[in-house]
């Protein structure tokens, strides 16, 4: 029993380390420290920032974040990096949560498996939770402190360009770097996607020595590894409990609670998104195949969701990197969100 749950827990750590580290978390804490280096303040406050109209603001983190195929951890650095270089709270939690659940990739993928109309759901279901956790956590946090990495440049009164153009096609080389192994590479063996992140990594490292400063590249990665520091740790920790999480759960019981669309079976699908690890577009199969033995679609809805959005990796890092209340309103936030929302969708719309 004891060798069963040790090798669950080792078998999901394998596979994570050996398919997602290089292609997925190493360019996102690259671009994270990128973000927070070169990126002027006064560009994040004047498009993401507190005190912008979220109208504005909440819109645009969401339009952004169709376009990041990121899982639960990848996303991570990504918004965080936002975060600490001056972004809202509300803005960046929104990105932590579309980029993940109902990214462009993921969405092309499910319609694939499931159809247009799950897709359809899929994007109005996540943009409506997206707008609700960005005014829930504004309204929350509003009156906190905003953190400021140490060494992170402060904003500058002097009128400026947001960004150096070296700087601004260093971290469009990085975005790509971080995107383009998973958008081109869908299927086949893994080394054509690391072959691919291998070619991008490159040029990106031959760009960045000829154009950035030696000052600028050691407080580029230090910020890097700040960020690295604070959560692959956390991430590794939660994969393998995740692992041992999956070996205990009995497969039957699924199937007999995940049947219907009552609230009891969405909140259950939601609590198994929650805390289970799906990387991106590895949910559209697993949910199809619990289709297929009954289970209803609104809880199809919540794990499409939840699944790819939240994990206990996430849970973890979000309340290293944003803090623990953060964390606290967060989690549970999204778990109502995503009982109402499949309830809502299961019995009503679909």
């Amino acid at each position: 029993m004891l060798s069963g749950i040790l090798g669950a827990g080792l078998a999901a750590l394998n596979d994570y380390i050996a398919t997602h580290v290089l292609t997925c978390l190493v360019p996102a804490f690259l671009l994270a420290g990128a973000m927070v280096t070169f990126i002027r303040r006064e560009a994040i406050l004047a498009l993401l920032g507190e005190q912008v109209r979220k109208r504005r603001s909440f819109p645009l983190a969401c339009g952004a974040s169709f376009l990041i195929a990121a899982c639960s951890c990848t996303v991570i650095p990504v918004a965080s990096g936002l975060y600490y270089a001056g972004a809202g709270i509300g803005a960046a939690f929104i990105i932590l949560w579309v980029a993940p659940a109902a990214n462009v990739l993921a969405l092309t993928y499910t319609g694939t498996i499931l159809g247009a109309e799950m897709v359809v759901a899929r994007i109005v279901a996540a943009l409506l939770m997206a707008f609700a956790v960005g005014m829930v956590m504004t309204v929350a946090f509003r009156n906190g402190p905003h953190p400021q990495r140490a060494g992170t440049p402060k904003a500058s009164t002097e009128s400026a360009s947001f960004i150096e153009r070296k700087s601004l096609i260093l971290i469009v080389l990085l975005v790509l770097t971080l995107l383009l192994p998973n958008y081109l590479v869908q299927s086949g063996p893994y080394w054509v996607k690391v072959a691919v992140w291998g070619g991008l990594t490159l040029l990106t490292a031959a760009y960045a020595w000829r154009t950035v400063g030696r000052d600028e590249l050691g407080q580029w990665m230090q910020e890097t590894w700040w960020f690295v520091r604070i959560i692959f740790p956390l991430l590794l920790g939660g994969v393998f409990i995740v692992g041992v999480v999956g070996y205990l759960l009995p497969e039957a019981w699924i199937r007999e609670w995940l049947g219907g669309n009552n609230l009891s079976a969405n909140f259950l699908a939601t609590l198994i998104g929650a805390i289970s690890y799906f990387a991106t577009m590895t949910e559209a199969p697993f949910v199809d195949t619990l289709m297929g033995l009954g289970m209803g679609k609104g809880p199809a809805l919540t794990l499409l969701l939840t699944g790819p959005g939240l994990s206990l990796p996430n849970w973890l890092a979000i309340a290293r990197v944003f803090g623990i209340r953060q964390a606290l309103v967060y989690v549970p936030t999204i778990i109502v969100l995503g009982t109402l929302i499949g309830w809502l969708f299961g019995n009503f719309i679909l």
